[in-house]
């Protein structure tokens, strides 16, 4: 499958990384455990990890929000 756009936010209630995986309508949220100042690699890392681990192809747009 193919997601639309992937986004990775800090959730700051949770006090961890939000991924937001989009396909049409539906978004799928899971939390990824990363330090708040982690970089742009690993965050990248952690959310096609993630991507990966629902079905979906890992090659996706992907926005860091911080």
């Amino acid at each position: 499958m193919h997601a639309d756009r992937v986004e990775i936010s800090w959730d700051a209630a949770k006090s961890n990384w939000l991924v937001r995986i989009v396909t049409g309508e539906e978004v799928i949220r899971r939390h990824c455990k990363a330090p708040k100042d982690a970089d742009e690699q690993t965050l990248r890392s952690a959310a096609k990890k993630t991507v990966q681990e629902e079905g979906y192809e890992p090659d996706v747009e992907l926005s860091i929000r911080r």
